[in-house]
């Protein structure tokens, strides 16, 4: 069964939304009482949308038998230029001086840093300035480099907003009656984590708080934040049952195309209301049509894709997985790659230290450029389900199926690779061997010994700056031919990549601590050679082979 849309589809559906007690139509009379100075209604007349006006009265006019809010967490997960802060620091003023207001109420504007929670709080305080009833009914304490807080003034109830950042510990004791807690993927993950539980746990202790979560989409797959979204998402596709959250998440949805304008505008409710600039949003998917990195953020930022990635991919896999081409079968029902044996084939090899993975890729180059990539990993057999769990990859599954290489000992046996690669050269048409030296001196000893051509290819930044280039352009740009390996795949999908500011070089990294790389890493070296090689001539035709050769 296909899993249900996470998409508020009873924001549009003009559906009935419980009010019994009316609160929910106060809190819309109060929105449209105040002003905001960017306003172009009559009087700057804070104008509350149709699509905005039904996420307040879903929040506050479902009552429980004893009259209380049902929803008491709100998780408001939508796209950037959506005017979310704007929306939420109006829910704070309704808390601080409208009909939701309590007896010392503490209203709590919570973000990563000052600046950002600076943010909601100016808009609360313009919004106050320009309604004179309001001046009066508020103090208000605007400090830079100190307390920033409203209080209002209504004789009985001495409530207090104020602003706070990720200095959780500070917040102990304190029972908020709202808290909007902002921008939640950019908090710090440690000092974020506690000053999210503080705030939670102190709005738990009060009757009828609430907390309304107002982010876009962030990345990474572990840490609070991300954590947040997934319960949210499970309790907006059914899968967790939970009356008292209400999530709204207006994101792309599994298969929806990033580039199509239709998804725009379903991601982005306030883009029909003129919140964005269509043109440049059509202008930033143009330039990112060909720049991997720049299309995932604007999925995450625009369409609110959360991803779980941690840092910017280096890979087009969309691409990537368009170019598989699953080798046909011989009469014995094995893969028949005998056209790949005329082909000059390169092979990269990352050798590891101790416990970790090797790899072995080997790249064929077509007369048309295009290259066949195949690779076979190395992995240690001792306590292969634990690996799996720890590196999330299942290595006995890949075992099983015959795509890794079980060395029986607990580290990997470098004879078990070298035997491998000497398998490689005896059946196909190999050029070169390249090795980086550093962990691979026997290896590239023994192949030279036997007039193997082997390459020593550093893995120095410089070195393996060139390789990826070369392995990003063959990836994005439609050249590289494989045969669905997941290994190789989920390798792919593990690298992230950071540039050189001055250098300009740029490097893999994992995109998290526990995410292998080993087979992109092998496969740079094998892709780039296949693509180098070939322009200088290849190995073969220089005079010095043997020179080089014994020098390895």
């Amino acid at each position: 069964m296909a899993q249900k849309s996470s998409f508020p589809a009873w924001v549009y559906d003009n559906s009935p939304i419980p009010d019994p007690l009316g609160q929910g139509e106060r809190a819309v009379q109060f929105l449209r009482a105040l002003q905001h100075p960017k306003s172009k209604a009559p009087g700057k007349a804070f104008t509350l949308y149709p699509w905005q006006e039904r996420i307040i009265r879903a929040i506050y006019g479902p009552r429980d038998a004893d009259g209380d809010r049902i929803v008491t967490r709100v998780f408001f997960y939508i796209p950037r230029g959506n005017r979310k802060t704007t929306l939420s620091a109006a829910l704070a003023l309704l808390h601080l001086i409208g009909p939701e207001k309590v007896p010392g109420g503490e209203i709590v504007f919570a973000a990563g840093d000052k600046r950002q929670a600076s943010i909601a709080f100016k808009e609360a305080r313009e919004m106050v300035a320009l309604d004179r009833r309001l001046m009066k009914a508020t103090k208000i304490i605007n400090q830079r480099n100190a307390a920033r807080e409203i209080e209002s003034l209504i004789r009985g109830y001495k409530s207090k907003l104020e602003v706070v950042s990720s200095d959780g510990s500070r917040q102990n004791g304190t029972t908020p009656s709202f808290v909007l807690a902002d921008e939640i993927h950019a908090w710090q993950e440690a000092a974020g984590a506690e000053m999210w539980e503080v705030l939670e746990s102190g709005i738990s202790k009060g009757r009828n708080g609430l907390m309304v979560t107002a982010t876009t989409a962030g990345r990474g797959a572990t840490g609070f934040a991300a954590d947040q979204y997934t319960y949210a998402r499970d309790v907006a596709t059914g899968k967790v049952v939970d009356p008292s959250l209400l999530p709204i998440l207006f994101e792309m949805q599994e298969g929806d195309d990033w580039t199509d304008e239709q998804v725009w505008h379903r991601c982005n409710p306030g883009l029909a209301d003129g919140f964005q600039d269509l043109k440049d949003l059509r202008n930033k998917a143009r330039r990112a049509l060909n720049l991997p990195a720049a299309g995932y953020a604007f999925q995450q930022y625009h369409l609110n894709r959360w991803m779980g990635n941690s840092r910017d991919p280096l890979f087009d896999l969309a691409v990537y997985d368009a170019r598989c081409f699953p080798s046909e079968l011989d009469k014995n029902g094995k893969p028949d790659e005998s056209e790949l044996e005329q082909l000059p084939a390169y092979i990269g090899v990352d050798l590891s230290q101790t416990g970790d993975l090797s790899s072995v890729s080997i790249a064929f180059r077509h007369d048309d450029g295009q290259i066949t990539l195949r690779n076979r990993c190395f992995v240690p057999a001792a306590d292969l389900k634990a690996k799996g769990d720890k590196d999330r990859a299942p290595y006995q599954e890949w075992a099983d199926a015959g795509l890794i290489e079980v060395c029986p000992a607990g580290i990997i046996d470098e004879k078990q690779v070298e035997d491998y690669i000497r398998e490689l050269c005896g059946h196909y048409n190999v050029q070169e061997i390249a090795v980086d030296p550093h962990l691979a001196n026997k290896l590239m000893q023994n192949l030279a010994d036997d007039a193997l051509p082997v390459f020593q290819h550093p893995q120095s930044v410089m070195q393996m700056s060139r390789a990826i280039g070369e392995l990003v352009k063959a990836v994005n740009g439609d050249l590289i031919r494989h045969d669905g390996d997941p290994v190789v795949r989920s390798h792919f999908n593990n690298v992230a990549v950071s540039t050189n500011p001055q250098s300009g070089l740029v490097r893999m990294h994992k995109q998290r601590s526990n995410g292998r790389i080993d087979a992109a890493v092998a496969s740079a070296m094998a892709v780039s050679r296949a693509r180098i090689a070939h322009e200088q001539g290849g190995l073969y035709s220089r005079d010095d082979i043997f020179d080089l050769l014994k020098a390895a």
